[in-house]
């Protein structure tokens, strides 16, 4: 399997499950039924409000842009100021959301826990010194998006929130970057 490009400019704004923002699916898994066993999108909050309810699902979530957000998950307070520091939580448990300055962009990934988990990386670099991307796993899948400044996967040059699809049998692969992408690794359970 060749390294797959998947241009943020090609993803459709799809309202959230209760009205309060809006995500670009960046890819999903479908193994089982009913629905998603994993999805990473990139999601645009405009206001406070509460997040959907997802049973059944863990979720990490990475400030992608934005002076960032308190949540709160099951009456437990989070200060999400910090840009690029994966926060894993319960995506069934309410969560609620004040923005500290405005609106945000997070990179949000979610698996159904009784057949996926995740890890979330965000690496940085400069583009004369590129970070070895592992070639992924029997069933694993490696997404890499790019976060913040130009990127580039082996040949694929990656603009703001493009991402790259690595599926098993990949070689290993050399990601430069001007500022910050985001490795995350999908495993089936």
């Amino acid at each position: 399997m060749t390294p797959r490009l998947l241009p943020a400019g090609r993803r459709v704004g799809v309202p959230w499950k209760n009205g309060g923002g809006i995500t670009r699916e960046v890819l999903a898994g479908f193994e089982g039924g009913g629905g998603f066993d994993w999805r990473v999108s990139l999601a645009e909050v405009a206001g406070d409000g509460p997040f959907s309810v997802f049973p059944g699902v863990d979720r990490i979530l990475t400030l992608a842009e934005g002076d960032g957000m308190d949540l709160t998950v099951g009456g437990r307070r989070w200060r999400v100021g910090e840009r690029f520091v994966p926060l894993a939580f319960p995506g069934d448990t309410p969560t609620d959301c004040a923005l500290l300055g405005g609106p945000v962009v997070n990179l949000n990934v979610m698996c159904r826990r009784d057949r996926a988990a995740a890890r979330v990386e965000v690496v940085r670099g400069r583009l004369t010194d590129p970070v070895r991307i592992t070639a992924p796993a029997a069933g694993e899948t490696v997404l890499v998006v790019a976060l913040e400044g130009a990127a580039a996967l082996g040949d694929l040059d990656l603009g703001p929130y493009d991402a790259v699809l690595l599926g098993p049998g990949e070689e290993p692969a050399r990601l430069r970057t001007e500022g910050r992408a985001a490795v995350v690794v999908l495993r089936a359970l």
